[in-house]
């Protein structure tokens, strides 16, 4: 018979709670994907070329680009520190661009316009690096539920803030970049105070407590999502609904808190327990002999591929994929590049549909986009939260490895842009869906892999040094491809700006975006032949300890 599993502590309540606060952080953390909502606003006051409206959104992409400074704070700083830098430097950059579009200050040259651009953009590289290093730290046993829970809900930012600003301001861009602003700042202040890095668990109980707990979050986050998705499909009715749904939505996001408080209520009634028997054996005296005692030792350091070598007392010349790589080790291998390059061929044509996703619905004669811009963040969401607990199932019971699952994303999403280049009936809502969906699942399944294959000890700055694929595949993709193929099909207008109408609008660049998820699949089936033993090892490490947590 094993021995019981360990009281839970109120610091187990407190690090939950840390979670449900980085929940809400990742809900406000996806304005980077909601340019679409206000891009045409920016174009008409602007008077830019597709090209330039496109390199605009390039430069918020490009804010990911000094991201890296968020991963290498991330060894050194606190959480709550990284949290605040983030928060204050969105509130500045989307602030500018508010006072910009409300017309409060007369427009600003292009050039600051492009700053404050990459302020917004590096904004949510800092509020996401402190919220996925400190969350996969203090969850390392469960990284692909959390993973996939905490990219869900980036996913399901950009249908909040569009579904909430459709709801309560009529889409109207200047409040829509009102919220931008100031609703992480506050967010942000709230995880400031709860969010910290804590002692993982090591108990097998104590893992197995925990995906319970995560699959209680995930609940609730598909019971947000499908509330989403309902309320575009129902659309606005009058004031009162619009109201009473944004108070319903705002309900469901701060609902996860059950699960802190039914952690520190167990605790509370346990403790009461103990206390009670204490005061009935209160006059025992101590047994003539003392029972043998087994000690508890600490958890046997297992033979863990995920952590072995943290400590650096094992040197080799290379870490073998598993254990712990420095910044340069990892650089030096072609596994990196690989997973680098495969991350590219998904994430940059998934930006350029959602950076111009309101040129292609216009294009098309939809005077209204943001049912569109909702419908990917939402599928997003599916993609990741799907992708995340069915990934962390396979490698249990199949050794399955992670690039798999990337390899069949890129194969649906090389089908979705072809459907979109034909344009049959319904073709943009048939590409959000996959387009989101697709573009959720290489988001939640390469985060984990990279931890996996190089570990922990450098994450934060290895995810950000992957995270640079954001603005140079949105640069490739969206500033060049889409920006100058549209401004080759288009006609100039005579306030200086250009327009596009009908399919070949984007035709070719669709097709070419079909090509790059095809070399990304090659390359993501690469990635699963080469990392196959790896994943032999830890489906054999989570099989392992499920046993013994069975026994």
């Amino acid at each position: 018979m094993g021995l019981p599993s360990r009281q839970p502590s109120m610091a187990s309540a407190l690090k939950w709670l840390g979670f449900v606060t980085a929940v809400w952080v990742q809900a406000i953390s996806g304005n980077n994907y909601t340019f679409s909502n206000y891009s045409d606003a920016v174009k008409t006051l602007m008077n830019l070329t597709q090209v330039q409206l496109n390199n605009l959104s390039v430069a918020k992409d490009v804010g990911k680009a000094f991201g890296l400074l968020a991963g290498l704070a991330s060894d050194t700083f606190p959480t709550w520190l990284l949290l605040l830098i983030g928060s204050v430097e969105g509130l500045v950059g989307y602030g500018a661009q508010w006072l910009v579009v409300s017309k409060t200050i007369s427009p600003l040259p292009y050039w600051a316009m492009c700053v404050f651009m990459c302020m917004g953009g590096n904004s949510t590289t800092w509020m996401n690096t402190a919220i996925l290093v400190t969350c996969i730290r203090n969850f390392r046993k469960n990284r692909g539920p959390v993973s996939g829970i905490l990219k869900g809900y980036v996913g399901l930012s950009t249908a909040i803030f569009t579904d909430v600003c459709s709801a309560l301001f009529a889409d109207s861009p200047a409040k829509f970049l009102v919220m931008l602003s100031v609703i992480p700042f506050v967010v942000c202040l709230t995880a400031m105070i709860f969010l910290r890095e804590v002692p993982p668990s090591t108990t097998d109980s104590d893992v197995s407590e925990e995906s319970k707990y995560f699959n209680m979050f995930n609940i609730v986050a598909v019971t947000v999502a499908v509330y989403l998705l309902a309320h575009d499909f129902v659309g606005p009715i009058g004031h009162v609904f619009d109201v009473t749904f944004s108070v319903v939505l705002v309900a469901l996001l701060a609902f996860p808190l059950v699960i802190p408080a039914y952690i520190a209520f167990k605790i509370w009634l346990d403790s009461k327990a103990k206390a009670d028997i204490e005061d009935q054996n209160i006059e025992n005296t101590e047994p003539l002999l003392a029972p043998d005692v087994v000690p508890v030792s600490q958890p046997v350091q297992e033979v863990d591929v995920l952590d072995a070598d943290v400590n650096g007392e094992v040197k080799k010349s290379q870490p073998v994929l598993g254990e712990e790589h420095t910044i340069a080790e990892a650089l030096k291998t072609v596994d990196f590049w690989v997973l680098f390059t495969s991350f590219l061929c998904g994430v940059g044509p998934g930006m350029a549909v959602m950076n111009n996703m309101g040129q292609m619905g216009s294009s098309l004669g939809y005077s209204d986009v943001s049912i569109f811009v909702s419908l990917t963040s939402i599928m997003g969401f599916f993609g990741r939260i799907i992708s995340g607990t069915v990934s962390e199932y396979c490698i249990k019971k199949a050794a399955t490895p992670r690039p798999l699952f990337n390899a069949a994303s890129q194969i649906l999403l090389a089908v979705g842009y072809v459907i979109m280049a034909v344009s049959v009936p319904g073709s943009l809502y048939i590409g959000a869906v996959v387009v989101g969906l697709c573009y959720g699942v290489r988001l939640a399944i390469t985060v984990p892999t990279a931890s996996e294959l190089f570990g922990l000890k450098y994450y934060g700055l290895i995810y950000n040094i992957l995270i640079l694929n954001l603005p140079l595949g949105s640069f490739l993709f969206s500033g060049l491809l889409a920006g100058l193929l549209y401004d080759a099909e288009a006609t100039i207008t005579p306030s200086g700006g250009n327009e596009c109408y009908g399919a070949h609008c984007y035709r070719l660049c669709f097709l070419v975006m079909g090509g790059a998820c095809l070399v990304g699949c090659g390359l993501d089936v690469l990635m699963a032949s080469r990392t196959k033993v790896l994943y032999k090892k830890i489906a054999a490490s989570k099989r392992s300890k499920s046993v013994v947590n069975g026994k």
